[in-house]
C-alpha cells in the first residue's frame, strides 16, 4: 500500500549520518534474506541467531527469517561470548547473523558448532572475518519475490532468551499469533495512524522496543531508529524527523528533564509541536517524574506499559492515555487480556490484598523452549504467573508491590543478583555477599553488594571495582557496603532487612 513511502530512518548523530529506506526496499530486503536462507538449506522450524545492535538492516533480517518459517533468535547484545554460545546450543541454531561488534562471539560459536554453515557479517567489508559472508553478498543470493512459505498462526516464530548468563538460560517460544496479537494490542493502546512516526531508541532484541514499533508497522507508519540516547540527540530527532511517539526508559526521561533544568537544552531551539505521546515501560515509573514532565510538556499524552517477554512484551497491563491521574499504578488489563491476583494456592485474593499477578490472553508464550518443567511452573490453565506481587485498588487499577523473585531492574535491564553474588564469592577475601536492588531516581534500581569481609582481611571499594571489571558494565555493583550479611535460621539471606537498612535513593549516580 505504501511502497514508495519512507518506512525506516536510521540516525547516527555521533557520525552525523542519516539513512532511510522505503517500505518497498524493506519488503524486498526481507524477501531476499528469506530466499538466500532457503538456498542455504534453511527450512521451516530451524532457528537462526540474530546478534546485532540497532541498525537499518535489523528489521529486514528479522522479517526475512520469519518468512522462511524458521525461528528468529534475537540475542541481547550485552551477552558475553560464553552466554551467546549457551543460547546457540539451546536453540540448536542453523545460521548466525552478527554485527561488527560481535566477531569474537561469532568465532566462539564457529569453533564449537560445526553444523552452522552460514555466518552473515553485517558491517564494513574490511572488518569481515574469513569464516563469514558479507551481508551485501548474502542478500545477493536471493531474489525479491516472497517465497510464500506455508506458515500457520500457531507455528513457532521466535525464541527470546530471558537470561543468557546463568547456567540454565530459558528461551521463551513465541508464535506468529503472539507477534500478530502484539501489533493489535500496541495499536489499540496508542492509537497509531499512518501519519504517526515512532522514535525507536531501545534495543530491538528486546520485545519492548519491537512490539511498540509493531503498532506503527500494522498501519504502515514511519519509524526512526536512533543510535544514541543523549537528550540533545533525542530532541533533534523529534524535531527534524517530525516524530509523534517516543518510548523512553526512566533514565532517558530524567536525563531530558535534567538537561532542560540545567539549560543544556533550550526547548525553543526545537520544533516539538508534533510530539503527541511519551510512554514508559520496562521498570517502575516515579510519579514525580511524570509530574515534572507534564509541567514542561503539558500537551503530551502519557502511558505506562507493563509486560514480560513471556507475554510477548508490553501491553498485558497498561495505564491508558486517559488515566494520568493514576500515575504510579501499572494500570488496567490490556486489549483482550485478563488479569487476576492470586495467593500461593492460586486462589484470587480480595481487592486491596497483595498477591501474585497472573495474566491470560493471546500473547502468552507457547512455552519455555525445551523446558517443560519451567513451563509448568509458570503457566497454569492458560494463566501466566508473572512473579510480580501486586494489589488491585477499588477502581480496578493494578499496583506493583514487589517482585516475587529478587530480580533487579536497572535502566530497563534485568539483573539476577545470584550471578553477581556467585562472581564475588570467588574473591579470596570475601566471606559472604548479598546483592540487592536499591532505588535510584534515574535507573529505577541499581545493584548494590553487601560484602562481609573475611576476618583479619581488608577490602576497599576500589579493589572490588577492579575485580568486577570482568562483569558486564551494567551488572557491576554501583554501591558497595562492607557489613555483615544477615541470614535466617534456614541459611537464607534476609534481603528485605538489607533493603530496609540501605534503601536510600541515590539520585546523582550517573556512572
Amino acid at each position: 500500500m505504501y511502497g514508495d513511502e519512507i518506512a525506516l530512518v536510521e540516525r547516527e548523530p555521533a557520525k552525523r549520518k542519516r539513512t532511510e529506506i522505503t517500505w518497498k526496499i524493506f519488503d524486498d530486503g526481507a524477501n531476499r534474506i528469506a530466499n538466500a536462507l532457503l538456498k542455504k538449506g534453511i527450512k521451516k522450524g530451524d532457528t537462526i541467531v540474530h546478534l546485532m545492535k540497532n541498525c537499518l538492516e535489523w528489521l529486514p533480517i528479522y522479517f526475512g527469517i520469519l518468512r522462511t518459517g524458521a525461528l528468529a533468535v534475537p540475542l541481547n547484545f550485552r551477552f558475553d561470548p560464553l552466554s551467546v554460545k549457551r543460547c546457540v546450543e539451546i536453540a540448536q541454531s542453523k545460521a548466525f547473523f552478527f554485527g561488527a561488534e560481535f566477531v569474537e562471539h561469532a568465532k566462539l560459536v564457529k569453533n564449537n558448532f560445526k553444523r552452522i554453515e552460514s555466518f552473515v557479517f553485517v558491517g564494513p567489508r574490511d572488518m569481515k572475518p574469513d569464516f563469514a559472508i558479507c551481508y551485501e553478498d548474502f542478500i545477493g543470493l536471493g531474489d525479491r519475490v516472497n517465497p510464500e512459505i506455508d506458515i500457520n498462526l500457531c507455528d513457532s516464530a521466535g525464541l527470546y532468551f530471558t537470561s543468557g548468563t546463568t547456567g540454565n538460560p530459558k528461551a521463551v517460544l513465541l508464535t506468529h499469533r503472539n507477534l500478530e496479537f502484539a501489533c493489535y494490542v500496541e495499536n489499540n493502546h496508542h492509537r497509531q495512524t499512518h501519519s504517526d512516526n515512532f522514535l525507536c531508541i531501545p534495543p530491538l532484541y528486546h520485545t519492548g522496543a519491537k512490539m511498540h514499533w509493531f503498532g506503527n508497522l500494522v498501519v504502515g507508519a514511519k519509524a526512526v531508529i536512533l543510535k544514541g540516547v543523549e537528550p540533545r540527540w533525542i530532541l533533534e530527532a523529534v524535531s527534524e524527523e517530525k516524530v509523534t511517539i517516543v518510548w523512553l526508559l526512566v533514565p532517558w526521561a530524567l536525563d531530558i528533564l535534567f538537561a532542560i533544568e540545567n539549560q543544556d537544552i533550550r526547548l525553543e531551539q526545537y520544533e516539538l509541536s508534533g510530539w503527541r505521546l511519551m510512554h514508559i515501560g520496562a521498570q517502575p515509573v516515579p510519579p514525580s517524574l511524570i509530574q515534572e514532565w507534564k509541567k514542561i510538556f503539558p500537551d503530551h499524552q502519557y502511558d505506562t506499559n507493563y509486560g514480560l517477554t513471556e507475554c510477548t512484551g508490553p501491553g498485558c497491563v497498561h495505564l491508558g492515555l486517559e488515566n494520568i491521574h493514576k500515575v504510579g499504578a501499572i494500570g488496567l488489563p490490556g486489549l483482550d487480556w485478563d488479569i487476576k491476583i492470586v495467593d500461593s494456592n492460586l486462589k484470587e485474593v480480595l481487592p486491596g490484598e497483595v498477591g501474585e499477578l497472573a495474566v491470560k490472553g493471546p500473547g502468552v508464550m507457547k512455552e519455555y523452549f525445551k523446558n517443560p518443567k519451567a513451563t509448568e511452573e509458570v503457566i497454569k490453565d492458560g494463566w501466566l504467573l508473572t512473579g510480580d506481587m501486586a494489589r488491585q485498588d477499588d477502581d480496578g487499577f493494578i499496583w506493583l508491590v514487589d517482585r516475587k523473585k529478587d530480580v533487579i531492574i536497572t535502566g530497563g535491564e534485568n539483573i539476577f543478583p545470584i550471578e553477581i553474588e556467585s562472581f564475588l564469592q570467588f574473591h579470596p577475601r570475601v566471606q559472604d555477599v548479598a546483592v540487592i536492588g536499591l532505588p535510584n531516581e534515574r535507573l529505577g534500581e541499581i545493584p548494590a553488594a553487601v560484602i562481609q569481609v573475611k576476618q583479619d582481611q581488608e577490602l576497599t571499594r576500589e579493589s572490588i571495582d577492579e575485580y568486577c571489571r570482568n562483569l558486564p558494565r551494567y551488572k557491576r555493583p554501583r554501591r558497595v557496603i562492607f557489613a555483615e550479611v544477615p541470614r535466617n535460621a534456614t541459611g537464607k539471606i534476609e534481603k528485605p532487612r538489607l533493603r530496609k537498612l540501605y534503601g536510600q535513593d541515590i539520585r546523582n549516580d550517573k556512572k
